[in-house]
C-alpha cells in the first residue's frame, strides 16, 4: 500500500505524513508509528511540480528501497501526523485512558524549527537558506574570482553583501525599475556578523552614493577573463552592470569606500520580493499616514496592514510616498518592511507549517545568485546556523553616514561619504564592535590580548625594528620609517622591503627580551595586543638584533591606529530587527 492510499486507510491527511525531525532538521516520511523513512521531497512538493528523482528510491528490478538512518536520541520528540478532523484518536496500547502529557508551545515551537530561526540573514536576499538538498539546483552562481572566498568559516566573523537589482527579469515585472537597466546594484545591504555571534550589523549603502569604481576584473561566459576599467566620481549603483561589470566590482567597491571586505555576496531580483512575502502569507506593515503612490501604484491606508506580492514591491521601490522622496528615506522603510519580515519568517506560524516552509524555500533560492564559495546546499546550511545565534534584539539596521554632494549645486541628486561620522562606522564594523548592548563571549581572549600590551616599556631610541611590507599599499614601509624617525624618534629603525609572504594582518615579532621595545612600538603605532607575536629577533644592517614588523593588508598608513575601538560611535535613525515600526 503506498503512502497516500494508507494515509486515507487511517485518517491521515497524506501531506500531513512527511514531518520535521528536530535531530536532523530534515523532513521524514512517518507512516503510523513506523521508523522514518529517507529525507526526500515530500508527495506535497511531488505535487507541485517538484518531483524527486524515481529511480533514486528503487533497487534491482524497481523495487523500494529504505535506506537505515540513525535512531533520534533518547528522550527527543518527534511530531506525529495529524489526524483529520473529526476521526477518532487511536489508543496505544499501555496507555488507556491517559491523556498524553502537553508539551508547552516553546518547546513544540523547537522541536519544529531545527534550523529554521536562521531562515532569514536580512533583507529580501536573505531567506531560504533551508538545506533541503533538492533546492540546490535553484540556486545560480556567478564566479567573481578573488573578489570572494572560496568557503565559509564558521569560527569567524564573516561579512555578505547582500545586493537587489533593478533588471526588469521575471513576469510582470514590466513596469519597475529602469526599462533599459542591464541590472543595476539598487539597493545594497553589507551585512557583518560578529564573530562571538552575539550580534550582527546590516549596513545600507545608498545607491546615490557618489564613488570611485575601482579596476576589476570578470570572468566572461566563455571562460576568459576582462578588466573592466574602474571609474571617477560616479553613483554607486553604477558599480553593478555598468560597462559588463559583475557583483565582484560592487563588492571591492564596498572595500575601496568603507575598508570593509566583502565575503560573499547574494543577490536578488524584484520577484525575491513578491514570491516570498507570498510564501509567508503576506508581511505585516505600519504606516504613519495613508498612501496613494500613482507612480507605484502603492495603495495603503493609515495603520497596519498586510501586503504581499505586487503590493509588497511598490512598498518597497516607491520614493515619493515616504519623507522627503529621496532614496535615504526610501532605505528606511525597506529597512522597517526587512525587520518585519524577519520576524513573520521566524514567527511559529511559518517555522511550524511544514507547507509554507517548502514554499519560502522554493521562493528563495529561485530568486538567489551566490558566489562560488557559498553555492553548496551544506555551505547555506552553516550560514543559515550561524546567523540562527545572533538575537533580533542585536541585529542592526543603519545607512552609511552621508552628507549632500557639494558638486549638485541647489538640486541635490546625490550624496557623499561624511568625512567625520562615515569612517568611525567602518571602523567599528571591521573592528567586529557591536552597536547594540551585548555580553562578549570573547573577554578572556582579549584580556589576554591586553597583558601583552602591559609591563615595562623602552624608550623609543632603543627601539629596533626593521619593517616589511606584507601586502599594504606600495610604498608603506617606507612611509612607515619616515614617520618613525621623524615624528616618533625611533632612529633605530630600517626599510627592509618587500615580506617573503602577504599576511592579512599587520604583525611585530620579538623575542623574549625584547618585549619592552614590542610594548613601546605597540603603543606609539595603535597595534592590537593580538598583533604581537612572540618569536625570534632579526639581525639589522647594522648587525644589531631587532624586531621585525610586517605591514599586513589591513595597515591603513603611517601612525594611524590598528586597535578597534571598544565602543561604537552613536548613529542617528537605527533601528533593531525586533522592533515594530511605522512608516512616515
Amino acid at each position: 500500500m503506498d503512502a497516500q492510499s494508507r494515509g486515507r486507510a487511517e485518517n491521515i491527511d497524506p501531506a500531513d505524513q512527511w514531518v520535521l525531525n528536530p535531530n536532523t532538521g530534515e523532513y521524514e516520511l512517518r507512516l503510523g508509528n513506523s521508523t522514518a523513512q529517507s529525507s526526500v521531497p515530500s508527495p506535497r512538493s511531488s505535487r507541485r511540480g517538484r518531483p524527486a528523482d524515481p529511480d533514486a528510491a528503487r533497487g534491482r528490478g524497481g523495487a523500494p528501497v529504505r535506506e537505515p538512518r540513525e535512531a533520534p536520541e533518547q528522550g527527543a520528540e518527534v511530531p506525529q501526523p495529524r489526524r483529520r478532523r473529526g476521526a477518532e484518536p487511536e489508543q496505544q496500547p499501555g496507555r488507556r485512558n491517559r491523556r498524553p502529557a502537553k508539551k508547552s508551545k516553546a518547546k513544540k515551537i523547537a522541536a519544529w524549527t531545527g534550523g529554521g530561526m536562521a531562515l532569514v540573514l536580512v533583507a529580501v536576499g536573505s531567506a531560504g537558506y533551508l538545506y533541503l538538498k533538492h533546492l540546490e539546483g535553484n540556486v545560480s552562481t556567478t564566479d567573481v574570482g578573488s573578489a570572494a572566498k572560496q568557503g565559509f568559516s564558521k569560527d569567524d566573523a564573516f561579512n555578505i553583501l547582500i545586493i537587489g537589482t533593478d533588471k526588469r527579469t521575471g513576469k510582470g515585472n514590466n513596469g519597475y525599475g529602469d526599462k533599459n537597466s542591464v541590472g543595476h546594484a539598487d539597493t545594497n545591504i553589507l551585512l557583518h556578523v560578529a564573530k562571538d555571534r552575539t550580534n550582527a550589523t546590516a549596513l545600507s549603502i545608498p545607491r546615490d552614493m557618489i564613488v570611485d569604481v575601482p579596476d576589476c576584473e570578470t570572468i566572461q561566459p566563455d571562460g576568459s577573463r576582462k578588466v573592466v576599467p574602474g571609474s571617477s566620481q560616479v553613483r554607486f549603483n553604477t558599480s553593478l552592470g555598468q560597462e559588463g561589470r559583475d557583483a565582484g566590482c560592487t563588492m571591492r567597491t564596498v572595500k575601496a569606500v568603507t575598508g570593509i571586505t566583502p565575503d560573499h555576496f547574494m543577490m536578488v531580483d524584484f520577484n525575491a520580493v513578491k514570491t516570498l512575502t507570498a510564501a509567508v502569507g503576506g508581511v505585516k506593515v505600519c504606516l504613519k499616514h495613508a498612501v496613494n503612490d500613482k507612480d507605484s501604484h502603492l495603495d495603503l491606508p493609515a495603520g497596519e496592514s498586510k501586503i504581499q506580492g505586487e503590493q509588497a514591491l511598490a512598498f518597497v521601490r516607491t520614493r515619493h510616498a515616504w519623507g522627503n522622496q529621496g532614496d535615504l528615506d526610501r532605505i528606511k522603510v525597506q529597512q522597517q518592511f526587512m525587520g518585519s519580515l524577519m520576524r513573520d519568517m521566524s514567527s511559529s506560524d511559518t517555522l511550524t507549517n511544514p507547507s509554507k516552509l517548502l514554499d519560502l524555500a522554493e521562493a528563495a533560492t529561485k530568486a538567489l545568485t551566490v558566489d562560488q564559495g557559498i553555492k553548496s546546499v551544506s555551505t547555506l546550511k552553516d550560514i543559515a546556523l550561524e546567523m540562527k545565534k545572533v538575537p533580533p534584539k542585536n541585529i542592526t539596521f543603519m545607512t552609511v553616514p552621508v552628507k549632500d554632494n557639494p558638486a549638485d549645486g541647489v538640486i541635490h541628486k546625490t550624496v557623499i561619504v561624511n568625512p567625520d561620522l562615515g569612517p568611525p562606522v567602518f571602523d567599528a564594523i571591521n573592528g567586529d564592535v557591536s552597536f547594540t548592548d551585548v555580553k562578549k563571549k570573547e573577554k578572556a581572549a582579549k584580556d589576554a590580548q591586553a597583558a601583552r600590551l602591559k609591563g615595562s616599556r623602552s624608550a623609543p631610541s632603543d627601539v629596533r625594528v626593521r619593517i616589511m611590507n606584507g601586502g599594504a599599499v606600495a610604498g608603506s614601509a617606507q612611509e612607515t620609517l619616515n614617520w618613525m624617525q621623524t615624528e616618533k624618534s625611533i632612529l633605530k629603525s630600517e626599510n627592509a622591503g618587500n615580506a617573503p609572504a602577504e599576511l592579512s594582518k599587520t604583525t611585530l615579532e620579538y623575542a623574549p627580551d625584547q618585549a619592552p621595545q614590542a610594548r613601546e612600538l605597540a603603543a606609539l603605532m595603535g597595534l592590537p595586543g593580538s598583533a604581537l607575536k612572540p618569536g625570534e629577533s632579526v639581525t639589522n644592517s647594522q648587525g644589531l638584533p631587532a624586531m621585525s614588523l610586517t605591514l599586513g593588508k589591513d595597515f591603513k598608513g603611517a601612525g594611524v591606529s590598528l586597535t578597534a575601538p571598544s565602543k561604537a560611535p552613536d548613529v542617528s535613525d537605527k533601528s533593531t530587527a525586533d522592533k515594530v515600526e511605522c512608516a512616515s
